[in-house]
């Protein structure tokens, strides 16, 4: 069996000035980003056709940033851990150390986006499909920033799994490294499935649609091997947390690619 290699949190140490992996991962999220949106912009033409300039992605990484970070802390206060931040407020300001929620991330982001939208003109399908196929690989960086800290550990597995692996400070089973499982089905999966789907012009709200039923759908496959999180409806080896969250995501997008194809958005 593997064991995790329990890596330093701390990536790097200057003085008082602690940069950590976690953050580094973050910045590697919005890094590419900002490239994927550019090559986007630059070679797609029907985003070129429709006005789409490197200046609005600039515009549009900083509004998704703090929607991100804000939205992403406030999901996992709200969702997992209440008790614990109602007890410890000062650790909500703690990012470094982990506990951000993709689901509270991703509510973040879509008011941003709505803001973004009034503020330059467009619909707010307009924006979501052009960031959709650019988010999944940032879900990668964060879920192998997950790995390094050492967090959100799998299921126990069979010892015979070549890549078992064992999280010492939980204990000495073998468990699957589901945070590569999920860097792979949320991140790299995912995005294969939208680069390619949305290289076509596709009606409005369709790309959006993709994604929701594509990370849904995925990230309940990858709760099955993650241990579950005691989330406020509970501790359940059944239908976890996140599968609970994730669900109303399949909904709504099988809803909405409906609805784009019979254009009605």
């Amino acid at each position: 069996m593997l064991i995790h290699p329990q890596f330093d949190p701390v990536a790097l140490a200057l003085g008082p000035l602690k940069v950590h992996w976690y953050g580094l991962m973050y910045l590697a999220a919005f890094l590419q980003f900002w490239w994927l949106g550019r090559q986007r912009i630059l070679t797609h033409p029907q985003l070129a056709n429709s006005g789409w300039t490197v200046r609005q992605l600039d515009d549009l990484l900083f509004y998704g940033v703090l929607g991100v970070i804000v939205g992403g802390r406030l999901g996992e206060i709200l969702f997992y851990q209440p008790d614990y931040y109602l007890q410890h407020p000062l650790e909500i300001l703690a990012i470094w150390r982990g506990g951000m929620s993709f689901h509270g991330g991703f509510l973040g982001v879509l008011v941003a986006m709505a803001l973004y939208a009034r503020k330059i003109g467009r619909t707010w399908f307009e924006i979501t499909d052009f960031i959709a196929p650019l988010v999944p690989l940032g879900l990668a960086a964060g879920r192998i920033g997950n790995f390094i800290n050492g967090e959100l550990w799998g299921r126990v597995a069979d010892p015979a799994l070549p890549w078992a692996m064992v999280f010492p400070w939980v204990d000495n089973l073998p468990r699957h490294p589901s945070q590569l499982y999920q860097a792979g089905l949320e991140g790299l999966a995912l995005f294969v499935l939208l680069w390619w789907y949305s290289a076509r012009a596709r009606p409005r709200g369709a790309v959006s649609g993709v994604f929701l039923i594509g990370y849904g759908s995925l990230r309940w496959l990858a709760e099955y091997f993650r241990s579950p999180d005691d989330g406020i409806l509970g501790l359940s080896f059944t239908v976890s947390m996140g599968q609970w969250l994730s669900l109303p995501m399949i909904l709504c997008g099988l809803l909405l690619l409906v609805l784009a194809h019979r254009q009605r958005i």
